[in-house]
């Protein structure tokens, strides 16, 4: 599987798409914005002159409605400073990036045109939007022209599945109990690999005293396999198996396939920023939301008329059935995301799910 052609959220604004279904990453964002907030106002007030042009890039910015969700709060936050200060706003270099696969042409036909529109009766700066398609595990701008960095809930995705674990992660498709130690060592050596390159490409890229505020899906537990970062994808891989008990999938085909992904503690968060060294760590903090948050206004409690187990399968399906459709086939995903619903729903139904958020504010040292 070639992680860079396969990984992208489902495009457009069908039933399954993520636009339609990415409430859940937007209450994540929402639950973020104090630290956010924060990292701006540390930006603004350490500047010994505000730049003409503040320039922002959101990595993984995906195509749905959260892709300028974030953007519109830093704009308005740097507004509300530069008007407090006497000073006018800076003009605005918003940088989108995600892999070649995004659908970058939803954002900018439909999503920009009405942040645009938002904006500009509030007399923010203007704001210059382009579209930067790449691997965030390489270079993606040139040197010291960033000042703010965010990302939300990509982080967490590999460049690559970890090498030789194919044969020896039968009955998985991502770390689990049953994994062996072999397989939790090779997801943590390649989320090593990969978080320190990152760190090093944008430790070139964003200007000193500059910042970056990520979230990641992770874990509080010290054991990679746990449920906390793992039961998602093991009730992905319960129904894929029923499928191969029914011969609809071959189970020599079940085999070879395996998530992209590491749900990382804060320890080791910590551990690979203090070992690249170029940033400073302002905040490191975990919180948590509930699966049910997938299909839930973000301020209601009343889960009455809401499918709990429905949303969660929809929200996971505008996420993971590219590479599902890579691996096995479009012939098979009704079928399979039926089966997933009903086993998280009744295991909703028992249990108390809830995805962990690894929140990690940094600066980027003189």
């Amino acid at each position: 599987m070639e992680v860079v052609k396969v990984l992208h959220m489902n495009g457009g604004l069908g039933e399954t798409s993520y636009a339609n279904n990415s409430l859940l990453q937007k209450k994540v964002i929402s639950m973020t914005k104090p630290i956010t907030k924060e990292a701006i106002t540390e930006l603004y007030s350490s500047m010994a002159m505000v730049p003409k042009s503040l320039c922002i890039a959101d990595l993984g910015c995906s195509c749905g409605p959260n892709t300028l969700f974030f953007t519109r709060e830093v704009v308005k936050i740097v507004d509300k400073l530069s008007r407090k200060h006497g000073h006018n706003s800076p003009e605005f270099q918003i940088h989108l990036n995600d892999l070649p696969g995004n659908d970058f042409n939803f954002i900018f036909q439909s999503l920009l045109p009405r942040f645009q529109a938002e904006l500009r009766p509030a007399g923010c700066g203007s704001c210059f939007v382009s579209a930067v398609p790449g691997s965030f595990y390489g270079r993606l701008f040139p040197a010291k022209t960033l000042h703010f960095v965010h990302s939300s809930y990509s982080l967490m995705w590999l460049s690559r599945v970890p090498g030789g674990i194919e044969e020896v992660n039968k009955g998985n498709i991502y770390m689990s109990s049953t994994s062996p130690k072999s397989v939790i060592n090779a997801y943590y050596e390649q989320f090593q690999r990969d978080f320190s390159t990152f760190l090093k490409c944008r430790s070139e890229e964003v200007v000193a005293g500059g910042k970056m505020v990520l979230t990641i899906l992770g874990r509080r537990s010290d054991d990679p396999s746990c449920k906390e970062g793992c039961y998602i994808w093991e009730l992905l891989a319960v129904a894929l198996q029923q499928m191969v008990d029914e011969g609809i999938i071959e189970e020599d085909t079940l085999h070879p396939f395996n998530i992209p992904q590491y749900t990382a503690s804060p320890a080791e968060v910590e551990t690979e920023i203090k070992k690249e060294g170029s940033f400073t760590i302002n905040r490191l903090e975990t919180s948590e939301i509930m699966w049910a948050a997938c299909g839930h206004d973000f301020y209601s409690h009343d889960s009455s008329k809401a499918d709990d187990g429905y949303n969660v399968t929809k929200c996971m399906r505008s996420v993971a059935e590219p590479l599902l459709v890579e691996h096995f086939g479009e012939l098979i995903i009704d079928q399979l995301f039926d089966k997933y619903r009903r086993i998280i729903s009744d295991r909703m139904s028992k249990e108390d799910t809830k995805f962990i958020n690894v929140t990690f504010s940094m600066t980027r040292r003189e």
